[in-house]
C-alpha cells in the first residue's frame, strides 16, 4: 500500500511540474512580446523626439529671420495669374509626394501594406517602388 501512495504522489508531482512548465512558457512568451513592443516604442519615441527637435529648430529659424520679400498679410496665391492654374495642380501633386518622401525618411512606411507603421529593419521595397512611380 505504501508503494501505491508513493507512485500516486510522483504522478501528482509530475502533473504539477507540467502545469508549472506550461505557465513558465506562457510567461516567457509574454515577456518576449513586451520586450519587442518596448523596443519598437523606444525607437518610435526617439524618432519622434528627433522630428520634434528639427521642427522646433525650424520654427526658431523662421522666428529669427523674417521672410524676405513677403509683406505681412499678402496672400501669395492671389499673386498668381489665372492662366497658371495647371502650375498650382502640379505643385499640389509634388507637395504630396514630398510629404510622403519626408515621412519615409522619418522612418515610417508609406506603402499600402504597412502604411503608417514604423520601419524597423531598414528600407522597404514596397515603399521604395511606390516612391519611384
Amino acid at each position: 500500500m505504501e508503494k501505491n501512495k508513493i507512485f500516486a504522489k510522483m504522478d501528482e508531482l509530475d502533473s504539477q511540474v507540467g502545469v508549472f512548465h506550461k505557465e513558465l512558457t506562457d510567461l516567457k512568451q509574454k515577456v518576449k512580446e513586451l520586450l519587442e513592443d518596448n523596443k519598437r516604442l523606444s525607437e518610435e519615441n526617439n524618432q519622434l523626439r528627433q522630428l520634434f527637435k528639427r521642427e522646433a529648430e525650424l520654427e526658431r529659424e523662421v522666428v529669427k529671420a523674417p521672410a524676405k520679400g513677403k509683406k505681412p498679410g499678402v496672400n501669395q496665391e492671389v499673386l498668381l495669374p489665372p492662366d497658371h492654374a495647371f502650375v498650382e495642380a502640379s505643385v499640389a501633386i509634388g507637395e504630396g509626394h514630398d510629404n510622403l518622401t519626408r515621412l519615409y525618411h522619418e522612418g515610417f512606411h508609406i506603402c499600402n501594406v504597412y502604411y503608417g507603421h514604423l520601419r524597423t529593419e531598414g528600407d522597404c521595397l514596397f515603399c521604395l517602388s511606390f516612391l519611384n512611380k
